[in-house]
């Protein structure tokens, strides 16, 4: 299953996407380049030049890490030297670092979920702004999640509650500038196996147990008792992004099969 294509729907438009180098974020930027727009994949993997070169002539790839303001911001600067401004940010990385019950985090580990699934939203939301501004205005799309409830990964949970109050907040404060603050909610999505783990010490033994109360969950708590496709994510993400949803602000969509998280 592929999202439906709207060619030229991004015609004119220069498009941020962050942690574009591969699951939900690299099918938003391929997408959106092939619909028109000119898009900068953001990303800190190696490997982003190759889907640099898949996305095709309009696309550019920047590599930083979006976990410090520094990263932030420089990307939105090149994205501005190398397409002359930026209509549309974007935010999607994040991700569970570990699924474990909330007792068995260790300090370290609840900031490293903030750090990972909160901050490089908030600092890519305040890095583009000076950019929208000179624009006359722009959208900025947040990937959250249905997380907000659920097992097994509270801290994650206190990021993506975070996400959608900076989606509502900004929304709300931006509206007279003529930019737009929207977030999808995506529930569990299934999607090739990662090159680069979340986690890259690798899983324990409970903490593969622990992951698997967690896809219990997510499927039962789903009207539709299903995992989702990347393309039902990429979809709405899209549509949010673009003029079709121009009367559409503060919002944050559930994509998650019913369960609204």
């Amino acid at each position: 299953m592929t999202a439906p294509l709207h060619p030229g729907r991004f015609a004119g438009k220069v498009l941020v996407v962050t942690g574009a180098a591969q699951g939900i974020g690299r099918a938003v930027a391929l997408q959106a380049a092939q619909e028109g727009g000119a898009v900068l994949l953001v990303d800190r993997a190696d490997f982003l030049a190759e889907v640099v070169a898949e996305a095709g002539a309009s696309a550019a790839g920047f590599q930083a890490d979006l976990e410090t303001y520094d990263g932030a911001e420089a990307a939105m600067r090149f994205a501005g030297e190398r397409f002359g401004g930026v209509d549309i940010l974007i935010n999607n990385v994040g991700g569970a670092i570990r699924m474990r019950p909330f007792s068995a985090f260790e300090p370290e580990q609840i900031d490293a979920e903030i750090r990972r699934s909160l901050l490089p939203t908030l600092y890519g939301c305040h890095a583009v702004l000076p950019h929208l501004f000179a624009r006359g205005g722009g959208t900025i799309v947040n990937v959250s999640s249905n997380a907000t409830r659920g097992i097994n990964r509270v801290p994650y949970s206190a990021a993506k509650g975070g996400i959608n109050a900076i989606t509502q907040s900004l929304a709300m404060e931006l509206a007279e500038r003529n930019i737009r603050v929207v977030a999808t909610a995506p529930g569990g999505t299934e999607a090739p196996p990662r090159r680069v783990p979340r986690n890259a010490a690798g899983e324990t033994e409970a903490e593969k147990c622990w992951m698997a109360d967690v896809v219990r969950q997510v499927k039962q708590s789903s009207f539709m008792k299903r995992y989702g496709t990347i393309a039902e994510q990429v979809a709405p993400i899209l549509f949010l992004a673009s003029d079709d949803a121009s009367y559409i602000t503060g919002s944050v969509l559930p994509v998650a099969g019913g369960d609204l998280g």
